[in-house]
């Protein structure tokens, strides 16, 4: 059985910007999601002449400290999320604002699935022995369900939907702790909510984890839209982030 202690997570996809031909405007960034946000604050004020020479940077810091956000939502980022186990991904989907298609059960078999293990238990030696019995007797569970009830549909003529009916059944039996992956999307503004809310360090010790990389990665992909999130360092060696502006 193999064993995850951590979630990898890959930015896939991130916004495009077109400046329109007839818009007589100029900025100093070449980052397509800052220069969007930008360009419709500045649309909804038609204010492209910018006389003050103000910076993008400082353009969007004062976006941030107004709390108007709703131009953030033009940009967003897409992850391709691996990893993680599926009590993750029940808090995960609760963010209504971002966009999933996460693995099926249903469709691709779990018998050689592999299992998260939570940061708790990995300290405890008898905790791991504990937790590692039970996911072993879980995934035997899970082979001899399949097997049972593959053979109960071996009338049905259609191989496809036959697994799949013999799956959708047997994947009961799954701990929460079950690997699975996630393709998720999410516009800017949805992001930095997401951050404040599982960063923290009263969050879940896993989706906090995954909450501070894809801060990482938006840092470096839009410094100016989440440069106000600080990075720390927690007592027990992981880390969290934390920001002073409203969201």
């Amino acid at each position: 059985m193999e064993v995850i202690r951590e979630p990898k997570v890959k930015l896939v996809g991130l916004t495009q910007f077109r400046k329109p031909d007839d818009v007589c405007w100029e900025t100093d960034t070449d980052v397509d999601g800052q220069m969007l946000v930008e360009y419709a604050g500045r649309m909804c004020y038609q204010s492209w002449a910018n006389p003050s020479g103000r910076s993008n940077e400082a353009y969007l810091t004062n976006l941030l400290e107004q709390g108007h956000l709703s131009v953030l939502e033009h940009s967003s980022a897409t992850f391709s999320i691996s990893g993680v186990s599926r009590s993750l991904t029940h808090e995960l989907v609760r963010h209504r604002h971002l966009s999933f298609s996460q693995l099926s059960q249903r469709y691709v078999s779990e018998e050689t699935a592999a299992m998260v293990l939570p940061p708790a238990i990995a300290e405890d030696p008898e905790a791991v022995a504990v937790w590692e019995e039970a996911c072993k007797a879980a995934q035997d569970s899970y082979k001899k369900l399949y097997d049972l009830l593959r053979a109960r549909y071996k009338h049905v003529e259609d191989r496809t939907l036959r697994r799949k009916m013999a799956r959708q059944a047997a994947r009961s039996v799954l701990p929460n702790c079950t690997e699975t992956q996630i393709v998720v999307t999410g516009n800017f503004r949805a992001w930095r909510w997401f951050i404040h809310m599982r960063a923290t360090e009263h969050a879940d010790v896993e989706i906090r984890a995954l909450a501070v990389a894809i801060l990482k990665h938006l840092q470096r992909e839009a410094p100016s839209v989440f440069k106000d999130f600080e990075l720390l360092n927690l007592p027990d060696g992981t880390e969290a982030a934390q920001s002073k502006h409203p969201y």
